[in-house]
């Protein structure tokens, strides 16, 4: 009798254990990320689909890639103002890092050519005979925006086009012929297109978020047509600008939804209940 009770108690413990082992095998199995990834859990909108609308204003140190070359100085102007609406989303409905920025800005740019060594400014060789000039613009920018989202801060990153146009331009010196002193010649181009980009933090209080930034523009259209001068020997010119700005943003929806942890962590406890509520 009492060898037949050991025997059933022993096939019970055996039983009993077994049961533990698959029991904690399942477990992990169902506590794996990559099968918690595949939960679908019903939640808000996600992390960072959101959009805003702001207000930059920058500081701009310009200059022109000139060819042939010509000496020059830094041109610095305070002039940089504009409004951008930002949306963010996923790329391929899973990374929440990425967006768009669309802009509308009115700006300033110039240059201003170096003193030679008697102390006289040199002037650019066109009828026009300016030493320095300075630009009023207007452009729209078409940024992809990158974002990392930490704490109360994040850390941005853009690249992208912009299209404008030249609406005057103030040209300064000795030598500045009057009749072009606050006009245009028909040989300088007055649409502008070209490349923009920068990186910056940005700091968030919702639903107000101050971004700075530090940027870089370089124009692909020449201040004026290459033959201007000779049909054989081209010149050309290029602006480019570095602007540090600050930017005060309005999130226009709520800044909300969970990140992938916090999505992981939903579906291991409505697992755990699950399993609780079969045992």
């Amino acid at each position: 009798m009492l060898p037949s009770i050991a025997l059933i108690a022993l096939l019970f413990s055996l039983n009993t254990r077994a049961e533990s082992v698959i029991s904690q095998a399942d477990s992990t199995l169902l506590y794996n990320e990559t099968f918690l990834d595949t939960v679908q859990i019903q939640s808000g909108r996600p992390i960072n689909d959101y959009s805003m609308l702001g207000v930059q204003y920058g500081y701009s140190m310009c200059r022109v890639s000139w060819n042939p070359q010509k000496k020059q100085e830094s041109q610095f102007l305070p002039i940089n103002v504009g409004v951008y609406y930002t949306k963010y989303g996923k790329m391929f409905n899973y990374m929440p890092y990425f967006g768009f920025k669309f802009g509308l800005f009115y700006a300033q740019e110039g240059y201003r050519f170096q003193q030679n060594d008697s102390g006289s400014e040199l002037v650019l060789d066109l009828k026009t005979k300016e030493s320095s000039a300075v630009m009023t613009t207007v452009e729209v920018p078409f940024l992809a925006h990158l974002h990392v989202d930490f704490w109360k801060m994040k850390i941005m990153a853009d690249i992208g086009l912009y299209g404008g146009y030249r609406l005057s331009i103030d040209r300064r010196g000795d030598n500045v012929e009057e009749a072009f002193k606050n006009s245009f010649t028909d040989y300088n181009n007055r649409w502008d297109y070209g490349l923009k980009g920068g990186a910056g933090i940005g700091f968030v209080f919702d639903p107000i978020e101050i971004h700075l930034m530090a940027s870089v523009k370089y124009s692909m259209s020449s201040l004026y047509r290459p033959d201007y001068n000779s049909p054989y020997y081209y010149r050309f010119a290029y602006p480019y600008n570095f602007i540090f700005s600050v930017g005060i943003h309005y999130q226009l929806t709520k800044r909300e939804g969970r990140t992938n942890k916090e999505l992981r962590d939903e579906a291991r406890r409505r697992l755990e209940l699950e399993l609780n509520e079969i045992r």
